[in-house]
C-alpha cells in the first residue's frame, strides 16, 4: 500500500492525498474525510521519510527578509551571507524565490500560503526587527526552514549566526590589552535582539574586568546603518563626554561614528578608538581603516545552504549552528 494507490482508490491525484496527510487547508472537508478513511480502512501509515518523498519537488528555495523592519540588499553583511547561499545552493541544484511583506493585499496570502502554492523544498529566513507572526506561521510548519541571525524553533528549522555574545567579549579583551577603560557601546534598536544580545556580552566583560559600565556612553540608534551611528555620535558628543574606546553593534554604525567624531574635530585612535562587527568590504577604506569582529560571511551562507538541504533531503528535525567571530585588527583601535 502506498500514495498512489490510496489516490486510486479515492479517485484524487495524488497530490490531493499528499496535501491531506500534510494538513493543507484548501482541500474540501468531504474529500478530506474520504481520504482518510480509505487510509484507515487499508492500515496505509506513512513514515516521515515518505511524506518528505510525497512533496512534490519544485528546486525552489524561498528567501524572506523577515520583520516589519527589515535588511534586505543594501546591507553587505547580509548581501555577501546571501551570495555565499546562492552558489552552494545553486550548486546542489536549487534556484531561488524571493518572497516580499510589501502587499498588504490579504488576497496575496501569507509566507506559508504562498510556499504551498510555489511547492518550495525549503526556505532561508533572514533577520530583520518586529518579526511579523506570519514567519512563526511558517517555522512551525512542515516546510524545512533556515534562519540567519533569527532563532528559529520550529521542528523542521534551524539556524545559523556568530557567535554574537563572543565578539563583544573579544573587543572589549583587545581594548583592555591596549590599556584603555573607559568603553562605550553603540547599538541598533533596543528591540533588537542581536544588538542586545551584543551589549549584554559588551557589558558582562567590562565587569569581568572590573570596569565601569557609563550607561551615558551606551547608546542604540534606530537601526544598523551609518546615518544611525552618526546620530547618536553626534548627540553623545554634545552631551559633552565620549569614552576612550568605543564599539559598534555593526561596521555601518562605526562608520556613521567616526563621520560624526571628525567633524567635531576628533582624531581617531588618539581620543577615541573605535570598532566594529561584521567586517564588511568598506572597513578596509575608511579612514583610518576600520578595525572589527569578522563575521565569517562565505561559511554562514554555506552551512545554511547545507543544512536547509540535508532538512529537506533527510529525517533531520533541528538544528543550530554558531559561527566563531575573529578579531581583525586595522588601524581606527590603535594596534
Amino acid at each position: 500500500m502506498n500514495i498512489k494507490t490510496i489516490a486510486e482508490i479515492a479517485g484524487v491525484s495524488v497530490s490531493t492525498v499528499s496535501k491531506i496527510l500534510n494538513n493543507y487547508s484548501d482541500i474540501s472537508d468531504e474529500t478530506k474525510s474520504r481520504v482518510l478513511q480509505i487510509i484507515r480502512d487499508t492500515g496505509y501509515v506513512p513514515t516521515k521519510s515518505a511524506k518528505l518523498q510525497e512533496r512534490s519537488s519544485s528546486r525552489l528555495i524561498g528567501v524572506i527578509f523577515a520583520g516589519r523592519q527589515n535588511i534586505d540588499f543594501s546591507h553587505p553583511f547580509f548581501a555577501e551571507v546571501l551570495s555565499s547561499f546562492k552558489r552552494q545552493i545553486g550548486f546542489l541544484g536549487y534556484d531561488l524565490l524571493f518572497l516580499t511583506n510589501e502587499n498588504s493585499d490579504s488576497s496575496h496570502g501569507d509566507y506559508l500560503t504562498r510556499c504551498r502554492q510555489y511547492q518550495i523544498d525549503g526556505c532561508l529566513i533572514i533577520s530583520g526587527q518586529d518579526v511579523e507572526p506570519a514567519i512563526d506561521e511558517l517555522d512551525r510548519s512542515e516546510i524545512p526552514c533556515m534562519g540567519i541571525d533569527l532563532e528559529l524553533q520550529g521542528k523542521r528549522s534551524g539556524y545559523i549566526m556568530s557567535d554574537n555574545y563572543k565578539m563583544s567579549y573579544k573587543a572589549v579583551e583587545h581594548f583592555y590589552l591596549l590599556g584603555y577603560r573607559e568603553f562605550g557601546y553603540i547599538g541598533s534598536t533596543m528591540t533588537s535582539k542581536i544588538s542586545n544580545l551584543r551589549e549584554k556580552g559588551y557589558t558582562d566583560a567590562l565587569e569581568s574586568f572590573g570596569l565601569a559600565v557609563n550607561k551615558s556612553w551606551f547608546v542604540n540608534g534606530d537601526s544598523f546603518y551609518e546615518e544611525s551611528g552618526y546620530q547618536v555620535m553626534k548627540a553623545m558628543i554634545q552631551a559633552g563626554s565620549v569614552p576612550q574606546a568605543l564599539f559598534a553593534a555593526s561596521d555601518l554604525l562605526a562608520i556613521g561614528a567616526m563621520q560624526a567624531l571628525k567633524e567635531y574635530h576628533y582624531q581617531i585612535p588618539h581620543d577615541v578608538a573605535i570598532m566594529g562587527c561584521d567586517d564588511i568590504e568598506a572597513c578596509k577604506y575608511t579612514t583610518p581603516s576600520l578595525s572589527t569582529v569578522r563575521q565569517n560571511k562565505d561559511k554562514i551562507g554555506k552551512l545554511a545552504a547545507a543544512l536547509l538541504y540535508d532538512f529537506i533531503h533527510t529525517e533531520a528535525e533541528t538544528g543550530s549552528i554558531m559561527v566563531e567571530p575573529e578579531i581583525v585588527i586595522r588601524e581606527s583601535c590603535g594596534g
